[in-house]
């Protein structure tokens, strides 16, 4: 190095902003098709289609307890996060649920305790 040459300036390179963390459901506006079909509450879709599926009588006594169960926890999914879509779906589950659940179970114990029965 000769005393005409200056020494070449430290460049530091910018800052690097941190990444942007992920967006989640409950932050971004729910859409006309995620009101219709909650796929972001799959609890609460549950829900509804294990209902809706229980009105026939066979069915009933394993998927009525099953949509109770799923749309409580579409219930408390929707209070966690408050803008995830599917509450109406969550209570449609567990009504649905609990009004074909109640009369089959009454049909079962009358079956069960008229075969139980000795008729002659």
């Amino acid at each position: 190095m000769t005393d005409n040459e200056s020494p070449e300036p430290i460049v530091t390179p910018p800052p690097v902003a941190p990444p942007m963390p992920p967006q989640y459901a409950a932050h971004q506006p729910a859409g006309a098709f995620d009101n219709l079909i909650p796929t972001k509450n799959l609890p609460a879709l549950l829900a509804y289609y294990f209902s809706v599926f229980s009105l026939i009588p066979c069915a009933a006594l394993l998927l009525s307890p099953a949509a109770i169960v799923f749309g409580i926890r579409g219930l408390r999914a929707c209070h966690a996060l408050p803008g995830l879509p599917g509450k109406a779906h969550a209570w449609v589950g567990i009504i649905l649920g609990t009004i074909t659940l109640i009369p089959n179970l009454c049909f079962l114990l009358v079956f069960l305790l008229g075969s139980s029965m000795n008729w002659s």
